[in-house]
């Protein structure tokens, strides 16, 4: 298992150091044919590619090793990631992707647990692969500056379309108006995590689908906003 407690830190280090010390050092061909945005794209996707290659192997993530596994030069590395730690967020991200924002017709539940479920699958097809799913939950877990780093730079992101979508259900008056978005996020989506994570059960099982509607009709009920009490009363006398 690679070891972010003694891999981040040194390579972080290395990284800044080396970059302080020989900034023009090995020089590579991007800088030697000048820029351009395909080279540019072209290289981001070697060293990704070679920083995965090191995760999956299980071995500590340095400097050397994606300089050795990349072909890239310690300078074109200097001059994209400032620390081994984005690197290594950026690198865990690859092959996921931001979801649009919910469609709007429609009942708001049911198209959170739709979209909930679809970004749940994704972590089980191959541009994601599942191995790698829980490796990212070893490394961020091990290590609070990169899950911290990551959270920053990708999870925030990927919250937003749900979170708007309780923003909008709270001004068209169907959630309660005094909702913490963000708290309610983590509620929904911990439940779908939960399957994932310590129960170990996959989107593809329908009984952990069954769980997931469940425990996201338990939250929709305390999220959603009460009829004004001349209505409750009037449905409390009816037959």
């Amino acid at each position: 298992m690679t070891s972010l407690a003694t891999a981040s830190a040194p390579a972080s280090a290395e990284l800044d150091a080396g970059a302080a010390a020989h900034p023009a050092a090995g020089e590579d061909a991007e800088a030697r044919r000048g820029p351009g945005r395909p080279r540019t794209e072209e290289l981001d996707g070697q060293i990704l590619a070679a920083t995965l290659a090191i995760i999956d192997a299980d071995e500590a993530v340095t400097v050397s090793r994606v300089v050795e596994r990349s072909g890239v030069s310690r300078a074109a590395l200097y001059r994209r990631w400032p620390s081994m730690t984005t690197l290594i967020a950026d690198a865990l991200d690859v092959g996921r992707t931001v979801p649009p924002p919910l469609a709007k017709p429609g009942d708001l539940r049911a198209r959170i647990f739709e979209f909930l479920m679809g970004a749940s699958a994704e972590l089980d097809e191959t541009s994601y692969p599942d191995q790698r799913f829980r490796q990212r939950i070893r490394l961020v877990m091990s290590d609070r500056t990169l899950q911290q780093a990551y959270w920053e730079s990708h999870v925030s992101v990927r919250r937003r379309p749900i979170e708007d979508a309780l923003r909008a259900g709270i001004a068209e008056g169907s959630l309660r108006a005094d909702l913490d978005v963000e708290a309610c996020f983590d509620l929904i989506a911990g439940i779908f995590y939960y399957q994932l994570v310590v129960r170990g059960d996959r989107f593809d099982d329908s009984a952990a689908r069954d769980r997931c509607r469940a425990g996201l009709e338990v939250a929709w009920r305390g999220m959603e906003a009460q009829p004004p009490a001349g209505d409750q009363m009037s449905q409390s006398t009816e037959p």
